[in-house]
């Protein structure tokens, strides 16, 4: 059977995910790795209209729980219908955001108990965790500019500094946590040098393969 990898993109508002996704898609399928690329809150015809509730500005008011609750509900989809038979056909997964980013925004960001996250987590996911995450990091100020620039900002977008600071802390402790699955690459220099940094972790994750 192939030996298949599960690869997260995790990053803060401007951080350069979508930039490095289709990087990092096309230096894998260059070294003639099927790979299927997928996103959170998303990836699914259910997933898509869950993102749609919860990046969108119609339930401002939303509760933090139901906010918790429609994330694993997109995931448990997610897996169902794209995660899990990509795997066991022998691809490889790239997904922009996974549970990482749940325990930082739900967890972090919004107070809720790790604790009650990690029941949803190993309810929605069984034993099935990512080979490899990495978290594109950069300062909360520095991100929320190129957000800024980029784009009109999502129900997410609009939260205070403080919200997001508590969501990265929560990124690095749980990479501090995991070594061996997260990599934490500074995406405050440039893309050049982001992306060198990529090529390091894929090739290292590559050679694992053979």
């Amino acid at each position: 059977m192939k030996k298949t990898r599960f690869i997260t993109l995790e990053g803060s508002e401007g951080a350069g995910k979508s930039t490095n996704m289709d990087y990092i898609q096309k230096g894998l399928r260059a070294q003639g790795i099927d790979i299927v690329t997928t996103r959170e809150p998303g990836g699914t015809p259910i997933g898509e209209d869950i993102r749609q509730l919860l990046l969108g500005h119609k339930h401002t008011g939303m509760s933090d729980d139901t906010e918790l609750l429609l994330m694993f509900a997109a995931r448990a989809e997610h897996l169902d219908k794209v995660i899990r038979p990509a795997l066991e056909k022998g691809q490889w997964v790239l997904c922009d955001r996974f549970t990482d980013a749940t325990y930082a925004y739900q967890g972090g960001g919004r107070g809720i108990a790790s604790d009650r996250i990690a029941t949803l987590e190993n309810w929605t996911q069984a034993e099935l965790r990512p080979d490899l995450t990495i978290y594109l990091d950069v300062p909360i100020e520095t991100g929320r500019q190129r957000a800024g620039d980029r784009s009109a900002p999502d129900r997410f977008e609009k939260e205070q500094n403080a919200f997001f600071n508590k969501a990265r802390k929560v990124y690095l402790d749980r990479a501090e946590q995991e070594p061996a699955r997260f990599r934490v690459i500074d995406a405050s220099t440039s893309l050049d040098q982001v992306q060198v940094y990529l090529d390091e972790v894929l090739q290292e994750l590559v050679s694992k393969k053979r």
